[in-house]
């Protein structure tokens, strides 16, 4: 098992910065600043494409967690750069949040309140916070923390609504994307809140935020996780079940970040962290990786990686090892680097955009590096 851990940590360590890390240094806008918001399957920039808010968080948050471990100075300033831009582009000045797309000259394009997007936001301000200390970014964080809980925060029934208009009025349609269904409440949009709660309370331990974090616990346990230990996917606003769809992906991605929360915050959820990365295992494939598109991989060695550190399940460790070598076989991108979106990129798509970016497959590779240094 030790070797199987050295080769993990020095594989990742090497993909993380010398083949994601260098890709999307390569994107930055030297014209109109920040970085470019689309290139194409065939490696084409597309120079005019609009940008979104969660492309952008998960950039900030990127370069600033892989300066906070590897300590690189041109992480540092790709980090800096990305969070001047966000500050002066994203957050809305009127009304306070941030807003969902600008064009690639900065200006606003969609000013709607997708409060799935503040928590990215607020997840990369935190993790620059906890590399530079930059009080005028904390308190920027805080807000974004205090515009969630005012606004999505369902008094009735509890947990987050989806999305506002830009005043912070009432929408009609709720969906992240047209994938997704127009529910009022997602899996989705909770899993990306606690996570950037989790990340500033290390920055900021405030006892309201540490409420906020063990009421969520609550909200994923009492309505969210099901009989089978999978998690739904979205909800009406009394938590009725919209369809009976799950993600085996979301599932293993919840299990470690339900494990750092409790861990932050000083609670033990391990029963549940176990029982529903057991259930994940439903969505392993006979190749080792998992069933989905690139971010489903990197979750997953994280999440069962965790298992093994955190309680010693060399079963789980074993699936993450065998998860890297699927990645390595079908979802690298050898020649021009990152990662395609699915599988030996079929069916073709975006290397980089709205929604591929560098976060997942970068946060494996730091989570990595770090939990083998703590072995």
């Amino acid at each position: 098992m030790r070797s199987e851990i050295n080769e993990l940590r020095q594989a990742l360590q090497a993909e993380l910065t010398e083949h994601i890390l260098p890709y999307w240094l390569r994107l930055e806008d030297t014209q109109n600043g920040g970085w470019y918001g689309q290139v194409l399957a065939n490696e084409t920039i597309v120079t005019t494409a609009d940008r979104g808010a969660i492309l952008y968080g998960r950039i900030l948050w990127t370069f600033s967690a892989a300066y906070r471990l590897l300590k690189r100075p041109e992480y540092l300033a790709a980090a800096t750069r990305t969070k001047d831009y966000i500050l002066n582009h994203f957050i809305d000045p009127q009304f306070g949040g941030v807003f969902w797309q600008v064009d690639y000259k900065g200006q606003p394009v969609d000013t709607r309140k997708q409060f799935y997007a503040l928590g990215f936001i607020l997840y990369g301000l935190s993790e620059y916070v906890r590399i530079t200390n930059d009080q005028h970014v904390l308190e920027q964080a805080v807000n974004l923390y205090q515009c969630i809980e005012q606004h999505a925060w369902d008094d009735t029934f509890g947990g987050y609504i989806e999305a506002t208009l830009r005043d912070w009025s009432a929408i009609s349609d709720y969906r992240l994307s047209n994938k997704d269904l127009n529910a009022p409440k997602s899996q989705n949009t909770h899993l990306h809140i606690i996570e950037p709660y989790t990340n500033l309370y290390r920055v900021w331990p405030d006892e309201q935020l540490r409420t906020s974090i063990l009421r969520l616990m609550d909200v994923f346990i009492q309505h969210i996780l099901r009989k089978d230990n999978h998690l739904g996917l979205f909800y009406e606003m009394d938590w009725k079940p919209m369809g009976n769809a799950m993600s085996c992906g979301h599932d293993i991605e919840f299990s470690w970040l339900l494990d750092e929360a409790a861990e932050v915050v000083g609670v033990n959820q391990d029963e549940v962290v176990k029982r529903v990365a057991q259930a994940a295992k439903e969505g392993l494939q006979t190749n080792g990786a998992m069933h989905g598109t690139w971010w489903e991989q990197a979750e997953t060695v994280i999440g069962y990686f965790n298992l093994y550190q955190r309680f010693g399940d060399e079963k789980g460790l074993a699936i993450a090892y065998t998860c890297w070598k699927a990645i390595e076989i079908y979802f690298i991108d050898h020649i021009h680097g990152e990662w395609y979106e699915h599988a030996n990129n079929q069916p073709q798509a975006d290397k980089a955009g709205f929604w591929k970016c560098p976060y997942h497959n970068s946060r494996m590779c730091l989570e990595i590096i770090e939990r083998c240094k703590q072995l």
